[in-house]
């Protein structure tokens, strides 16, 4: 009898693939180190301090139906996303989290061989997703201001299907230019612009743009503004022929009635998730400055709800496992360009205080 083997079954875009980094979950990292849940001050995932809504919390105690399947064709968070951008619901697809969106373009529109621009140093799902299709991941780095090269950008859109880039970026925390975006979609490539801390920030959304049919999906996500994190749910905004795809190549129950019914009590308390949102930018300014003033901590200026953090004394990794020792958590990555940098999300005023108390004392050992 023949035995199946494995690497010669799988398809040759996985064979020796990497695969995405994610972070540790807060009770593993918290064993690790001896120290109790409660006292950990977590700022190395972008999430809210402030959770859901409470309307949302109440929504998800009151659910009925869970016995049921979702609604396939999401008629209701389309409806209600739609009024929210004031765009037509047929422009949006929703699903578990705007990572699926993610997915779902990459597997819609990308073949073997198919070029996919990112600027790095950036969200890593992109790469992720590229390399599952088996596509040419092509890399436009961002200069060392952090700001995009546009002219490299738009030359490599010109010959390649996606063009994936966060606004604000992840994990630099600046802006895409709005003129550069266009002139991006303007290319032939597909823009996939990823909004998911623009409520954070001082810019206007590519919504309606994108709605408008022009060659820009721009992605979503109650995961910052909403703190629905671990429920995952997120949207999609794109040309209507575009959302009609999607929806037609998704599988049918992406988002769990759980999360729609967060999703659409969040919808109906914008108000106050927005005042956090704001609360929260006003403290990473106020962390930004706190870190800054310490003198061996150079803050990047963001508009999302972190802030990347070059280190002029030590490196990332003795620096995040000092921090960890004292219950605080922060964000490190492999790339290269980051090996003397932190991110660091905003939390609340409390963690802030605690954070530079704790570096105040790794500056002594150092």
């Amino acid at each position: 009898m023949r035995a199946f083997d494995l690497q010669a079954a799988l398809r040759p875009a996985l064979r020796g693939m990497t695969g995405y980094s994610p972070i540790a979950p807060p009770e593993e990292v918290a064993a690790r180190y001896g120290i109790p849940v409660e006292r950990i001050v977590k700022l190395d995932a972008n999430e809210n301090p402030y959770g859901p809504s409470p309307r949302a919390v109440e929504a998800v105690r009151a659910l009925t139906g869970a016995n049921r399947y979702p609604d396939p064709d999401q008629r209701a968070i389309r409806t209600a996303l739609g009024a929210r951008h004031g765009i037509d619901p047929d422009c949006i697809v929703a699903g578990a989290g705007s990572d699926e969106i993610i997915d779902l373009l990459f597997r819609a529109f990308v073949s073997p061989g198919d070029r996919v621009v990112v600027a790095s140093p950036t969200f890593g799902m992109y790469a992720f997703d590229g390399e599952l299709q088996g596509a040419e991941v092509v890399d436009v780095p961002l200069r060392d201001d952090w700001s995009f090269d546009a002219d490299a950008l738009v030359e490599a859109a010109s010959t390649a299907r996606l063009v994936c880039i966060p606004s604000p970026n992840n994990p630099t925390g600046n802006l895409l230019p709005r003129d550069l975006a266009e002139a991006i979609a303007a290319t032939g490539a597909l823009l996939v612009i990823d909004e998911a801390y623009i409520e954070f920030a001082h810019a206007e959304s590519l919504a309606s743009a994108a709605a408008d049919g022009q060659s820009i999906v721009a992605l979503r996500t109650f995961s910052k503004w909403g703190g629905l994190a671990g429920l995952r749910i997120g949207y999609g905004i794109m040309p209507r022929e575009l959302a009609r795809t999607l929806m037609l190549v998704k599988q049918p129950y992406g988002v769990n009635v759980a999360a729609e019914a967060a999703a659409l009590a969040s919808l109906e308390d914008v108000a106050l998730l927005d005042e956090r949102a704001c609360t929260l930018a006003g403290e990473r300014e106020r962390m930004a400055e706190a870190l800054r003033g310490l003198g061996w901590l150079e803050p990047a200026p963001s508009e999302a709800n972190f802030t990347l953090v070059r280190l002029l004394r030590s490196d990332s990794v003795t620096v995040r496992e000092a921090l960890r020792r004292r219950g605080i958590f922060v964000r490190t990555f492999e790339h290269a360009r980051l090996a003397n940098h932190v991110r660091i999300s905003a939390g609340r005023p409390e963690d802030t205080e605690r954070l530079i108390a704790a570096l105040k004392e790794i500056e002594d050992e150092l």
